[in-house]
């Protein structure tokens, strides 16, 4: 049986990932992504590079396995919102977002038998126009001071959105699983 590992710590990822009903265990990628982010790459060459140093990391240590790392950039007006840490941060990103369309980049790298696979799905998120209010409220309730764009769509993120475009939904919390369960199968993984 092939050995899967999840290089995230995320709760959301992995219970995506357990919708694939196949064993994996988790492992976090102890790497520094300010390097990287700091090299001044455009969103999507960013997020490919980022989810391929998580999966690099723990592919190192588990050579034999099949690891699967990920990486999500928002990206709007030619920018890239990085995560807020602040309350304040996170109300003004909110605030230039409110009403407006942005791009959710997710990507996600399968790294098996010596082989580097990388898919990256690109979401038109549309907001709806929010009250200062509503933004602080939001903030109050679901803290979302570490996520890309001040918002959490495994929580009540979502519903600060009027429309969200993509290819593959599940992409949108972080793990594309129609294309991980295509790779998947292929490296031999029996799902379902």
């Amino acid at each position: 049986m092939n050995n899967i590992i999840l290089a995230s710590t995320s709760i959301y990822r992995k219970q995506q990932l357990e919708r694939l009903h196949t064993p994996f265990t988790t492992a976090a990628p102890d790497i520094d992504e300010e390097p990287l982010k700091a090299q001044g790459l455009d969103p999507i060459t960013l997020s490919k590079q980022l989810s391929l140093l998580k999966a690099r990391a723990i592919s190192a240590q588990h050579p034999d396995a099949i690891v699967i790392g990920g990486d999500q950039v928002a990206s709007f007006n030619q920018g890239i919102l990085s995560k807020p840490k602040t309350k304040d941060k996170a109300c003004e990103q909110l605030s230039a977002l409110s009403g407006n369309s942005h791009q959710l980049i997710t990507s996600l790298a399968i790294i098996a038998k010596g082989e580097e696979y990388v898919h990256t799905c690109i979401a038109k998120m549309k907001m709806r126009a929010l009250s200062p209010q509503q933004i602080s409220r939001y903030i109050d309730i679901d803290e979302p001071l570490h996520s890309c764009g001040s918002y959490r769509l495994e929580a009540l993120g979502i519903s600060l959105f009027e429309n969200i475009e993509c290819e593959d939904y599940t992409s949108i919390i972080g793990i594309p699983l129609m294309w991980t369960a295509r790779k998947l199968t292929d490296l031999g993984i029996a799902i379902p």
